[in-house]
């Protein structure tokens, strides 16, 4: 009897539908079944499709299809592969989106290149470019293994490459910094920007300010020994993922503030701009954590990301702090809403996040080209 048939075609037609239409919750959480059953789909439907052809092919080969739950099974496959095809077509419309958000604010287009279709249908999962170089776990603090950072950095090394630092999410309790956002570090390495990943103190050994304390040290650390991997942190942006999106947020805003640099308060920790990836916006633990606490008239250029469908940090809660951005400062804020997309869309190479990337490009850039002129 084909029960594993069934059973495995009505698993991704499961996740298809959290996928597509995920039950919002009524407020932002660190987890729900909702981003637990169809995030992976969202982000790599053409897994899914590959796992249902296999199991198609092999239920045919094993002449399992020619029964009720063959047939069952057969029909339910089907409906997931319209799903699939929904969502595909739903990533698509990230590129207009991003390049929407960028037009309507900086008059900047995201370099128009036909995205990795190689990658993306083949290897998601492949990080590694050929003209890019890591530099794994340099020590930024004394915090062990929670004050390491990695560098990525073209192989061709430039003397003064422009800084970009991202942060990882894991709502401040979990987490590493070579989880997220990988592509994105390696692409803009591979145009010739330095860029560093980094872990920081978590909770519930770390409290606020430790979280953020450390993201500046990272800064600090690139201002005073940046050069010797050929950074020139004259250009410097500072990212983040989910809670490090809080973190990257928060550290812009609060630059050179010595209540957040204990032993370090004579280091420049002011930023050229600031990218937010599904951020979160609120407090943790203290009322004070919220980067909403901090936004002033002369904050730096933000780009902000998020998703329309996003179930662990409400898009709400982003639309909120833009508004209050774009309502208090003088800096350009561009917003990118993505249809469709979930929490950690910036996992894999996928098609979504391919296209976040060539806009974060064309952002950073701009960032850099306003610095220099």
């Amino acid at each position: 009897m084909p029960i594993g048939y069934l059973v495995s075609t009505l698993l991704v037609a499961w996740c298809t539908a959290f996928a597509l239409a995920p039950p919002r919750p009524r407020h932002s959480s660190p987890s729900n079944l909702s981003y637990s059953f169809g995030f992976l789909v969202n982000e790599l439907p053409f897994v899914a499709f590959y796992w249902l052809l296999a199991s198609t092919l092999l239920a045919i080969g094993q002449r399992d299809i020619a029964s009720a739950l063959g047939w069952a099974g057969l029909a339910v496959a089907l409906l997931a592969v319209v799903g699939l095809v929904l969502i595909v077509r739903r990533a698509q419309q990230a590129g207009r989106s991003v390049d929407r958000a960028l037009d309507q604010t900086l008059g900047a287009h995201r370099p128009r290149r036909r995205p990795p279709y190689a990658r993306i249908l083949l290897a998601p999962y492949l990080m590694r470019r050929r003209d890019v170089e890591r530099v794994a776990n340099i020590s930024y603090g004394d915090a062990g293994r929670w004050n390491l950072l990695d560098v990525y950095r073209p192989r061709s090394r430039p003397a003064r490459a422009p800084v970009f630092v991202h942060l990882h999410g894991g709502a401040f309790r979990s987490g590493r910094k070579s989880k997220e956002a990988r592509p994105l570090l390696n692409r803009l390495a591979s145009r010739g920007w330095l860029c560093i990943s980094a872990n920081y103190r978590l909770s519930p050994s770390a409290q606020f300010p430790d979280h953020l304390t450390d993201a500046k040290k990272v800064i600090a650390w690139v201002r005073e020994h940046g050069a010797t991997y050929g950074a020139d942190p004259s250009v410097l942006v500072v990212a983040g993922s989910s809670a490090g999106g809080n973190l990257a947020a928060t550290a812009a805003l609060t630059a050179n503030d010595p209540r957040f640099q204990p032993g370090f308060e004579g280091v420049d920790t002011s930023v050229t701009a600031a990218v937010s990836l599904y951020g979160y916006y609120g407090p943790y633990g203290d009322p004070a954590s919220s980067p909403r606490n901090f936004v002033r008239a002369d904050a730096p250029p933000f780009f902000v990301v998020h998703g329309d469908l996003d179930t662990i940090v409400l898009v709400d809660d982003a639309r909120r702090f833009v508004e209050l951005l774009r309502r208090e400062t003088s800096s350009p804020v561009v917003y990118a809403e993505l249809p469709g997309a979930q929490h950690t869309f910036d996992l894999f190479h996928s098609l979504r996040f391919e296209a976040v990337v060539d806009g974060i490009e064309a952002f950073v850039e701009w960032s850099r080209a306003s610095t220099t002129d």
